[in-house]
């Protein structure tokens, strides 16, 4: 059995390659979280997948893998850790990020509340917002 922290990455990586074969920049790069959040809206809308889009099936995982491609993107952009805890039934929701200054995020929530509340919790907004360069639409 692997810990969250092993997952993380694992899962961050596979969404990188699987958003990336399918046209979306995936280089864990602050200017690719602009993709994701083109990937949100081409594949969500008012909490629910678009019927035959990329979330349509293994929902659960995948925004779990955009969660944390987009923890890791902020993670190298800022310096921060990611901190779980194995025995929490929810761990993959909990999952969180210690930035250098010491706040505490929680990305794959922040990606639970853009599938859920379309671009009004727009992913790059949020990456601006805590101080990554990615210019906002």
């Amino acid at each position: 059995m692997t810990s969250l922290l092993d997952d993380v990455r694992t899962s961050a990586d596979w969404i990188a390659s699987a958003l990336d074969s399918s046209g979306y920049q995936a280089d864990f790069s602050p200017g690719s979280l602009r993709d994701v959040e083109r990937f949100m809206t081409e594949h969500s809308s008012s909490g629910a997948a678009v019927e035959g889009g990329l979330l349509a099936a293994d929902l659960g995982a995948r925004l779990f893998g955009v969660g944390c491609y987009v923890g890791e993107t902020i993670r190298l952009s800022l310096g921060a850790l990611w901190e779980a805890d194995d025995a929490d039934p929810a761990g993959e929701l909990n999952v969180r990020l210690r930035l250098a200054g010491g706040s505490v995020i929680w990305p794959v929530q922040r990606v639970v509340k853009r599938f859920q509340n379309g671009p009004a919790d727009s992913l790059t907004a949020y990456a601006v917002f805590l101080g990554l360069d990615t210019p906002v639409d």
